[in-house]
């Protein structure tokens, strides 16, 4: 707790402020500038699949604007997520396996319960949904059920991520850096009209790499080094006032090193050091292709999103961690796992045009939308354990095939009252129909191979109610109601009678208040939740499978707290923002989980949800200057806080508060800048992923992952 108070000081006390957004306009302005605004710029945000101002929807949200992704040098979702409050992203350091959790609400890859949508197009497995940030205008994080617009698997909120447009006039730029770890990172991008500026075109790449954070002392090697190629390209032609097409074509290869997994009482004693007599990789590689269309009518708004998205994710990893000594079975135990998936999504809809709504009378106007989704899914898995003497057996295999195809009906309305009530109402109905095929053998042989056909349907209903009154133009407070949830499915390996999981349901409601103060410069939202849910999906461990997981229903839980955000602009040159959540989130007495360690499912009662901080925290402050008119000086600190929080749901291990410091300071002219940077700065050191292991011969039952120690380096660029 002292390391995280002399953070907050240390943060305090230094006046702040990013460079101009490279390539963009800058959120912030040099004190030079006589004419620079003092007012907050107005944040719009289309999480509710519609262009809104921040500050004026019915729900608890964090814009994370395409200046701060560059001020701030965000490469991936998880970086950004600190900006939200009650959010947390676990992460393994094979960077494939990202789980967010919002308010309590997180799930497994294969089934989320914070979707990841990007340019409109759900990440129907989070396999696909921690990619590099490239070409970025806007990342959202929407805390609270989505399920009347997004319908499945928003359950806990939704993460939206919008590729900003081909510019009107041609622009680029490039952008390097150098680190420690021998970290490096290239960027670049294009983007301008064509033919008449009926068409304009964008390119963006680049590549990152890293040594690993952690030594195997086994062989002297760095264990989780990364190495990533990423590339997207859009065309854009606006055939008439009317309509326009838009396309984006992505793509991502990662080359990784093995998870840097160790007993959990071991890496605690002696950070970023395992002993590993094996080293594997993680490969993945993603592809994506998007198809906007949007045509705006006089009265109705037409638009239509069809989405493609394929992945692929092979990894080779050592299964005793180097927690295994001779007398153990699983010495010398490895995994061979590949995954792979294929989707497609498909949505139309019609709204009423924008800024058009349905005049009812003097006093009364209606705004609306409807749509259709339909989606298509099919992942396959095939796993080889490989074990040495002197168990009986040489070798397990499995397979799964798992299909699911669904379709979603929904419509909205908002009813405004007198320019300031503001009433909205949705609906979604959901239908899919899933199936499954798990197979698995061993060998040589000491029972029969298992095969299991399953199949089976789900179908929901989730209503969303919200009331909002503006004050004026500055303030607004709102309460909302909103029922999400998570369809039920197919494990593709699970213990004996565990194959098959339900469906979880839970009901948010959420007051909230928010407000503009001091001719625009401040900025506050504040808001009080309340979560109760049942048939909860956990995520839980598969006994003797070497890290595999299984998804269950554990039972009843609930979750409520509160969330505070700021922004302050005391003069043009400087900016504060802060942001805390409280999260308190338990299961109800008669829920059951399973523990490895145990061999056996037992009572959770009373005890707290996993990968849920018992608060989360982020301040910082921003400041630039021109000592002369050709260069502007800038600067830049934040602190995040993550409170302390537990691994699983037996409560046996937890990581404390822990608190991380970063800072970027630097110079930059009309069409350069460079600057250094330091993340981590005080060099904490925290356990964010841990598993129980003890069944496989962990000395503390569980083996974990220290996170990212401190780092810094330098970073340049230029812009035309």
């Amino acid at each position: 707790m002292s390391r995280v108070l002399s953070s907050l000081i240390v943060v305090a006390s230094v006046a702040m402020n990013p460079q101009a957004g490279f390539g963009q306009a800058s959120e912030v302005t040099d004190i030079a500038d006589t004419n620079a605004p003092t007012r907050l710029p107005t944040v719009t945000v289309t999480a509710q699949k519609e262009p809104e101002p921040e500050q004026s929807l019915p729900l608890s949200i964090t814009a994370v604007t395409a200046a701060t992704i560059q001020d701030a040098d965000i490469h991936l979702v998880k970086e950004a997520a600190v900006y939200a409050p009650n959010t947390f992203i676990n992460e393994f350091t094979a960077r494939a396996l990202s789980n967010p959790f919002f308010r309590g609400i997180g799930g497994s890859p294969l089934n989320p319960g914070v979707t990841t949508f990007i340019d409109g197009v759900p990440q129907l497995n989070s396999y696909s949904s921690s990619i590099e940030l490239i070409d970025v205008n806007q990342v959202e994080f929407v805390r609270g059920p989505q399920g009347a617009l997004f319908g499945r698997n928003t359950a806990g909120g939704l993460i939206n991520i919008t590729s900003s447009r081909p510019a009107d006039v041609w622009m680029g730029g490039v952008e390097g850096e150098y680190g420690n770890y021998n970290s490096r990172d290239v960027r670049g991008s294009v983007s301008g009209p064509l033919l008449n500026d009926e068409l304009a075109l964008s390119l963006a790449g680049g590549y990152t790499a890293r040594d690993g954070y952690t030594k195997n002392d086994f062989t002297g090697h760095d264990l989780d080094h990364r190495e990533d190629e990423f590339g997207k390209g859009q065309l854009l032609w606006k055939a008439n006032e009317r309509l326009e097409l838009r396309l984006i074509v992505s793509g991502e290869h990662d080359h990784d090193g093995d998870y840097a997994l160790g007993d959990l009482a071991a890496i605690r004693a002696n950070p970023h050091h395992v002993s590993r007599d094996f080293e594997g990789f993680n490969h993945r590689d993603v592809a994506a292709g998007t198809l906007l269309a949007n045509y705006y009518g006089d009265v109705v708004d037409v638009s239509s999103i069809s989405g493609g998205v394929w992945w692929k994710n092979e990894g080779l990893t050592d299964l005793d961690y180097g927690v295994a000594s001779p007398a153990n079975f699983f010495l010398n135990a490895t995994r061979d796992n590949v995954e792979e998936q294929h989707q497609f999504t498909q949505e139309f809809r019609l709204a009423s045009s924008k800024d058009k709504p349905l005049k009812l009378n003097d006093d009364l106007d209606l705004s609306w939308q409807s749509g259709i989704f339909l989606f298509s899914q099919s992942y396959q898995q095939s796993a080889a354990n490989t074990f040495a003497p002197p168990l009986a057996f040489a070798s397990a295999q499995s397979t799964a095939d798992l299909d699911d195809r669904g379709v979603g009906i929904y419509g909205q309305t908002k009813l405004t009252a007198w320019e300031k009530l503001d009433f909205t109402a949705g609906l979604r109905f959901d239908y899919e129909d899933k199936r499954g095929d798990m197979f698995s053998s061993s060998a040589p042989a000491i029972g029969l191979p298992a095969r299991l056909n399953l199949s089976d349907h789900f179908y929901e209903v989730s209503p969303q109610f919200g009331l909002a009154y503006h004050f004026n133009s500055n303030q607004t407070v709102y309460a909302s109601v909103a029922r999400g949830y998570r369809a039920g499915g197919f494990n593709p390996i699970a213990p004996a009678g565990s194959q098959e999981y339900g469906t979880e349901h839970n009901w948010n409601y959420e007051a909230g208040y928010k407000a503009q103060w001091l001719d625009g410069k401040l900025e506050t939202t504040a808001a009080l939740f309340y979560i109760d849910w049942t048939r909860l999906q956990l995520n839980q461990p598969v006994p003797f499978s070497g890290g595999q997981f299984f998804i269950g229903n554990a039972g009843a839980a609930d979750s409520k707290g509160v969330e505070f955000a700021l922004k302050y602009r005391p003069v043009a040159h400087w900016d504060l923002f802060g942001s805390v959540g409280y999260t308190d989130a338990k299961f109800h007495s008669g829920s059951t989980a399973f523990n490895a360690n145990a061999g056996v499912n037992q009572d959770v009662g009373g005890k707290r949800l996993p990968f849920t901080p018992s608060f989360t925290g982020n301040l910082g402050t921003q400041v630039s200057w021109s000592p002369c008119r050709e260069a502007t000086l800038y600067a830049r600190a934040q602190v995040t806080v993550f409170g302390d929080f537990v691994y699983d749901a037996s409560n046996a291990q937890s990581q404390s508060t822990y608190s991380l410091a970063d800072f970027r300071a630097g110079m930059r002219g009309d069409h350069w800048f460079a600057e250094g940077w330091v993340n981590n700065a005080f060099d904490t050191h925290y356990v964010p992923i841990a598993i129980q292991y003890g069944q496989l011969g962990a000395p503390s039952g569980y083996i974990g992952e220290s996170g990212a120690p401190v780092t810094f380096g330098v970073r340049a660029g230029m812009r035309f």
